[in-house]
């Protein structure tokens, strides 16, 4: 089976990648059937031939994921630079969210709670003094 995949190359800590149509046997940086582009996310420069990438997707070719993303942004004329990813917030983070969150509404029910207390008091507080006021 043919897959159109990346291929490693570059040197230790400035790593760049070729999309190349390889055999699925073949290791990862072995002799490739044809070269399409490149992918370079150190500069974030990316440039595939996207007419052959077309004829190997009809002949039958697998595809994977990173090159299907980095053929959708060349053929939507996007760079790596332009896509912007939200920072997801960490699990430390996400924990201390929720347990403030809890503090809050804790603290709200409690001064809900003491609310209707005090109204209940000064309810009390005004009957008591109109039942009294009859026995003076």
């Amino acid at each position: 089976m043919v897959r159109v995949r990346l291929k490693r190359t570059g040197t230790r800590n400035a790593v760049c990648f070729r999309v190349v149509v390889m055999d699925q046997r073949s290791s990862r940086d072995g002799k490739a059937i044809e070269e399409l582009g490149f992918y370079n996310p150190r500069t974030k420069e990316e440039a595939v031939n996207v007419e052959r990438a077309d004829y190997w997707k009809s002949v039958g070719a697998v595809f994977s994921p990173t090159v299907v993303d980095v053929i959708e942004r060349v053929r939507a004329g996007k760079t790596l630079r332009d896509v912007e990813r939200k920072a997801a917030p960490s699990k430390k983070a996400v924990e201390r969210a929720k347990a403030e969150a809890e503090a809050k509404a804790a603290a709200e029910a409690e001064a809900k709670a003491a609310a209707e207390a005090a109204a209940a008091e000064a309810a009390a507080a005004a009957e008591a003094p109109a039942e009294a006021a009859p026995e003076a």
